[in-house]
């Protein structure tokens, strides 16, 4: 039996298992006042967190910050142990139902040019590359940025439904 995905609103409970990840995953991590802070700003609902977990143990976050008609991902993080199992996908799902939900005309997000699998992910979802930030992490490696338009169709709700019922084998989603 695949092990299931629970998805739920970040709250500072789960500052302490999110560390780890983020320590891990990016050369540069936010501290734990960043998260803070984003969190104080997701109760005003300018942002928008969640966590993952599998059987009570976080596995993977990710977030948006919206503007008035847009929103841009912030982060999607997975603990590298449970990395390719479909995780980041379920995430990516959730922050753009929620875009969806907040009627955002457009999604955007900066990912590593050396990121091909990230890049490819964003890809199936309908991100395509919009311009390049010179050397934007770490001042040394350039971020390729990404724009999916209209969100709010419903041709972009087809995409997200074909990609739900295309799941990975790897991973259950507890519910949506």
């Amino acid at each position: 039996m695949n092990p299931v995905l629970d998805i739920e609103i970040m709250r500072r409970r789960h500052l302490r298992a999110v560390m780890p990840i983020e320590n891990v995953v990016y050369p540069r991590p936010w501290t734990m006042g960043v998260f803070t802070a984003e969190l104080d700003l997701a109760k005003r609902g300018d942002r928008y967190y969640v966590v993952g977990t599998i059987d009570g143990t976080l596995v993977a976050y990710a977030g948006l910050l919206f503007t008035p008609d847009d929103a841009h991902v912030t982060n999607i993080a997975v603990d590298p142990e449970w990395q390719r199992r479909g995780i980041a996908s379920e995430l990516l799902l959730e922050l753009c139902w929620k875009a969806r939900e907040r009627e955002c005309q457009g999604l955007s997000l900066e990912v590593r040019v050396s990121n091909t699998a990230a890049q490819a992910l964003y890809a199936r979802f309908g991100f395509v590359p919009a311009g390049v930030r010179r050397k934007y992490y770490e001042n040394v490696e350039d971020a390729i940025v990404m724009w999916c338009h209209d969100v709010s169709s419903p041709d972009f709700a087809h995409r997200l439904r074909a990609i739900e019922n295309e799941r990975s084998a790897h991973v259950a989603r507890s519910t949506r």
